[in-house]
């Protein structure tokens, strides 16, 4: 994983923080809840927390980390400009839901966003503000191809 050997039993979310060092990727519920834990596996969201290495193996996983090496997404801009987080815990797995769903919908409509992120839970309640930030997103991510 990123390059890394891991073992092949644990979660994904286990090896990125404690062998590899990445703490982007945050570990909620262990149960496949509450979406703190999301990451890409091969393009699609996937909950790390449940997701055995082994399953990974051979395949393209992306974490927070790897959305922008820059930290310039159209999400992660969009969720700046829209302050977004509070406590910010749940924030990358929400962002990387967000990818996927703007890669499937580019321009999503309300109730897209919603059924898209309803597995995502925010202790904060910033649903709305995270509405606004996809479709702020959606925005950018056009005016960049544009």
């Amino acid at each position: 994983m990123h390059g890394q050997p891991v073992a092949a039993g644990d979660a994904i979310d286990v090896e990125d923080r404690d062998e590899i060092g990445l703490v982007g990727t945050k570990y909620g519920c262990g149960v496949a809840q509450c979406g703190a834990c999301v990451v890409h596996l091969n393009g699609e969201a996937v909950r790390s927390c449940v997701t055995k290495v082994s399953r990974a193996a051979g395949q393209k996983v992306i974490t927070i980390e790897g959305l922008s090496d820059k930290g310039d997404h159209p999400l992660q801009k969009a969720w700046q400009e829209v302050d977004v987080p509070q406590c910010g815990y749940c924030q990358s797995g929400q962002i990387m839901a967000a990818a996927v769903l703007l890669k499937e919908k580019p321009d999503p409509t309300d109730k897209d966003i919603d059924d898209a992120m309803a597995g995502n839970l925010c202790r904060c309640g910033t649903y709305l503000r995270i509405r606004e930030a996809i479709h702020l997103a959606a925005d950018l991510q056009k005016k960049k191809k544009g």
